[in-house]
C-alpha cells in the first residue's frame, strides 16, 4: 500500500529534525512520501525542513510552506486533499512539534494495512497511568478525561480518549467524508471522528507513549472545550435529523413515529373509533402508517413514487406514482378516507394534489393532512438569529419544497375546495430524538412542551393534522330547473 506521512508544522524550527530522524529505518523503507507543510510559521520551520531535505535523505520528503496560516485543521485539510489527489492509501498524521513518537508508527498503520480499520488513533489513556508518567499536567489529564467520558455518553462511542493528535487513516475512508468543510481549528480532529462514526467506519485505538517536553501549548483550553461539544452535540442531533448532516446524519429512510403525539398517532386517533374503511395513503413511503391503520381494520390503498422493501405487505394494495404529476387513474376511487401525512410539503403544486384527493372521495369522506409550522419557535428563532439553513429532517427538511402556517395551510385547503373541521396539534418530535418521556428529564420537558402547544400552538405547535371535507356547495348534487322548451 501506499503509505505517506503528513507531518503538520508551526513554529517547530527547533523539533523538526529530530521528529523526522526518529522515524525508524524499517518504516523509513515503506513510506512512499514524507510531506511536511509548514504552517507561515513565524520562525526558521520551512528553512530547517528544507535543510534537511537539500543535505539528502533517504525519506522521499516534501516540503510545503502556506502562504498564509490556514490553522491546525486548515493544516490537515490540505495535507489530506493531498493524500487523495496524489493517490496514497494511507496518510498517518504526525505533529512537528514532537509530542507523538513517530518510533510506533508502524502499530499505527498495521490496522488499516491488514484491512481490519478505516481509521487508527494512538491513546495516551490505553496504558494505565502512562499519560501522568509521561508529563501531562494533570488539568490536561483530568480535562482530557471528562470530555472524553461526555463525549462517549453523547455519541455512544467507547474510546479511551478523543483528544490525541496521532492517527492513520484509510485515504479513501478520507475520502468519502466532507472533511473540506470542517473547522480550521483545533476542533477538526473531533469533527473528523464524528464524520467517522456517522459514516459508519471501523475505528480502532492503539497505546501510544506520552510525550510533553517544552513544547509551546496553543490550544485554548476553553474554547477548545466549549467547541469540541458543541460539534459532539451537533453529532447527536444530525443524528436524529437536525442539521445538515456534516458531522452526524440520518442514515435510515423516515420512520414511523409510534408517539400517540405525532402526525401517525394524530392520524391514527381520528380512524380509531370508526367502522372498516377503503382509506389512501397518498406518500406512504414503506408502509408503516398503513400497516397500522390495517392493524384497525381498513383496507389501505397506498401511493409512493418508490417502491420500499416489503412496502407491498404492509396494505391491500399499492401503487408506485409520481405525485408530482398528480394521482394515477390506477389508484381508484370512492375512498372513505384520503390521508396525506407528512407529504403536502414535499410536492411543488399542493393545490392541485389536494384537489386530487378530493376527487377520490365518495360523498361524505374526509381527507386527513398534517403538514409542519414554519411559525414553530425553533425555525423563528434560526431565522432571527440569521442562522436559516435546512436540516435532514424536521420543518426545515431539505426536501421540502412548501412550507406553511396554519393559516396558510387552511387557505389552500379551501382553495383545493376543501375545509376544516377537526384540528389537532403535534410537540416537538422527541420519539425521533430519542429521548425517554416516560420519566425524568424527557417526560418533564414533553409535558411542558404540550402545555405550550396548547397555550400558543402557532408558536410551539411542531404540526397540524386536519381532518377536511368537501365544501358543501362543491360536494352537493346541482338542482338545475330548465323550461318545456330548453
Amino acid at each position: 500500500m501506499k503509505v505517506g506521512v503528513l507531518v503538520v508544522a508551526y513554529n517547530a524550527e527547533t523539533t523538526l529534525v529530530d521528529v523526522l530522524d526518529r522515524i525508524r529505518p524499517e518504516m523509513r523503507r515503506e513510506l512512499a512520501e514524507v510531506l511536511v507543510q509548514d504552517d507561515h510559521s513565524t520562525d526558521l520551520t520551512f528553512s530547517v525542513a528544507t535543510e534537511y531535505l537539500q543535505r539528502g535523505t533517504d525519506l522521499h520528503l516534501t516540503v510545503v510552506r502556506h502562504p498564509q496560516n490556514l490553522g491546525y485543521g486548515g493544516n490537515q485539510k490540505a495535507g489530506y486533499t493531498y493524500a487523495v489527489n496524489h493517490g496514497w492509501d494511507v496518510v498517518v498524521l504526525l505533529h512537528g512539534d514532537g509530542q507523538y513518537a513517530p518510533e510506533v508508527m508502524h502499530e499505527m498503520i498495521a490496522p488499516i494495512v491488514e484491512g481490519d480499520a478505516d481509521a487508527v488513533f494512538g491513546s495516551r489513556m490505553m496504558t494505565p497511568g502512562g499519560a501522568r508518567q509521561g508529563g501531562m499536567p494533570m488539568y490536561k489529564y483530568v480535562g482530557n478525561r471528562i470530555l472524553t467520558t461526555t463525549q462517549n455518553a453523547i455519541t455512544g462511542l467507547r474510546l479511551s480518549e478523543w483528544h490525541s493528535g496521532y492517527r492513520a487513516y484509510r485515504v479513501s475512508a478520507l475520502a468519502e467524508l466532507p472533511f473540506v468543510g470542517n473547522s480550521d481549528g483545533f476542533d477538526f480532529d473531533t469533527e473528523i471522528i464524528l464524520q467517522l462514526a456517522a459514516a459508519k467506519k471501523k475505528i480502532v485505538e492503539v497505546p501510544i507513549p506520552t510525550y510533553y517536553g517544552d513544547e509551546i501549548c496553543r490550544v485554548n483550553g476553553i474554547a477548545y472545550a466549549r467547541d469540541i461539544m458543541i460539534d459532539t452535540v451537533r453529532h447527536r442531533l444530525g443524528r436524529t435529523g437536525f442539521g445538515a448532516g456534516d458531522v452526524g446524519r440520518v442514515t435510515e429512510p423516515y420512520a414511523y413515529k409510534p408517539s400517540a403525539h405525532s402526525s401517525h398517532g394524530r392520524v391514527l386517533q381520528f380512524m380509531q373509533s370508526r367502522p372498516p374503511m377503503r382509506v389512501l395513503d397518498v406518500g406512504c413511503g414503506p408502509g408503516w402508517l398503513a400497516e397500522a391503520l390495517t392493524a384497525q381494520g381498513h383496507e389501505v390503498t397506498g401511493v409512493d413514487i418508490a417502491e420500499e422493501a416489503g412496502v407491498r405487505g404492509r396494505m391491500h394494495r399499492f401503487v408506485r406514482a409520481d405525485l408530482e404529476r398528480g394521482l394515477p387513474d390506477e389508484v381508484g376511487g370512492d375512498f372513505d378516507v384520503v390521508v396525506a401525512a407528512d407529504v403536502i410539503e414535499h410536492v411543488r403544486t399542493p393545490q392541485q394534489l389536494m384537489q386530487e384527493m378530493s376527487h377520490r372521495l365518495r360523498p361524505g369522506g374526509t381527507v386527513i393532512a398534517s403538514v409542519p409550522n414554519i411559525s414553530h419557535w425553533y425555525p423563528r428563532t434560526r431565522t432571527a438569529l440569521g442562522l436559516f439553513d435546512y436540516d435532514q429532517r424536521g420543518i426545515l427538511d431539505a426536501t421540502h419544497v412548501r412550507f406553511f402556517t396554519r393559516r396558510s395551510f387552511v387557505r389552500l385547503a379551501k382553495q383545493a375546495g376543501l375545509q376544516p373541521i377537526e384540528r389537532r396539534h403535534t410537540g416537538l418530535p422527541f420519539d425521533a430524538l430519542k429521548l425517554r418521556t416516560e420519566r425524568g428529564p424527557g417526560r418533564l420537558a414533553a409535558l411542558v412542551d404540550r402545555a405550550l402547544v396548547r397555550l400558543w400552538p402557532t408558536m410551539f405547535a411542531y404540526q397540524f393534522v386536519y381532518e377536511l371535507d368537501v365544501i358543501p356547495a362543491l360536494d352537493a348534487p346541482l338542482d338545475v330547473a330548465t323550461d318545456a322548451a330548453g
